[in-house]
């Protein structure tokens, strides 16, 4: 089985690939295994596999966090809005489903989903993108009183916040991957 095979799921699931397997891929193969870290924002990946070899993960992760942060802001807020819902029951990638399953956002009340799914409409309504945050570590109720207080941001600090946990999110998963 090569890694060009492998789905999302199983990718995330392996987490012995190394830095020198990674810089021995051709860009079909790098893409492919490293494209989905930025949430269907296979553009990040692409630009990092111009920039190899990587000395280590950390090395491959500044290089993605680096060419997020220099491109242009249409393509910033396509990766925000490329993100789904917390808390919600719309379709999303395998890897953010276990992400949010992990700290029960697939068990939410009644009254729990109806307050996030307020919540998310009235943040998408005002910054155009869903509401983003790294839930490693954190559970339902820490994800809701950050939504309550973020969704109060001006466009430009929540467009910071919002990117700062991309860039959490997609170094959790790179950990989770890479050894």
């Amino acid at each position: 089985m090569t890694i060009a095979s492998l789905t999302e799921k199983e990718v995330t699931t392996i987490g012995n690939l190394t830095i020198e397997k990674i810089n021995q891929m051709n860009k079909d193969v790098f893409v492919e295994t490293l494209g989905w870290i930025f949430e269907h924002s296979p553009w990040v990946a692409q630009g990092a596999w111009e920039r190899q070899p990587f000395q280590s993960r950390n090395h491959l992760f500044q290089t993605m966090l680096t060419i997020v942060q220099n491109a242009e802001e249409s393509l910033q807020l396509a990766l925000l809005r490329a993100h789904p819902d917390l808390g919600t029951r719309l379709k999303m990638s395998d890897v953010s489903q276990q992400e949010q399953t992990r700290v029960g956002l697939d068990k939410l009340s009644k009254d729990e989903y109806e307050e996030f799914a307020a919540l998310n409409q009235r943040y998408v309504t005002k910054f155009g993108f869903p509401f983003i945050m790294a839930v490693k570590g954190q559970n339902k109720d820490t994800i809701l009183s950050a939504m309550k207080e973020r969704v109060d941001y001006s466009f430009e600090a929540e467009c910071v916040t919002a990117l700062n946990e991309v860039y959490k999110i997609a170094g959790f998963r790179l950990n989770d991957m890479i050894e």
